[in-house]
């Protein structure tokens, strides 16, 4: 790698600086949490990850934190998401590739509406404590 000019390290930095902001916690009350187990970035979990943090930054949505975790135990259904929103049940979906992902952002971040086809696992409101 060659030598960079101050002008290629301040917007480097400025880059990163927006990549750890998604994964700060404070101030932000939606979190979003992707597999990234083996079977989860063999089955293209980065690639998922790498979707939401870009859909959000296109969205300029600031009230998310994107997180990993290893594997879900859902490995047949990799890569799986967990999407944690308050006034919606914390629910697992399944196969996000990166369209799936910004379909999440859309209709579950924005419009607090679920994306039914890839819901994969939600609490039992059944079950009382």
């Amino acid at each position: 790698m060659g030598k960079m000019t101050l002008e290629e390290l301040r917007k480097l930095r400025e880059e990163k600086k927006k990549i750890v902001e998604k994964r700060d916690v404070s101030d932000k009350n939606v979190m979003i949490i992707v597999g990234m187990g083996t079977c989860g970035i063999a089955a293209g979990a980065k690639q998922t990850l790498d979707a939401f943090l870009d859909e959000l930054d296109k969205r300029d949505i600031h009230n998310v934190v994107v997180k990993q975790t290893g594997c879900m135990g859902f490995c047949a259904n990799e890569p799986t998401v967990e999407v944690k929103k308050p006034g919606m049940p914390d629910i697992v979906y399944g196969r996000v590739d990166d369209k799936i992902a910004r379909k999440i952002v859309d209709r579950h971040i924005i419009q607090s509406r679920l994306v039914n086809e890839h819901v994969f696992d939600k609490p039992s409101t059944d079950i009382v404590g």
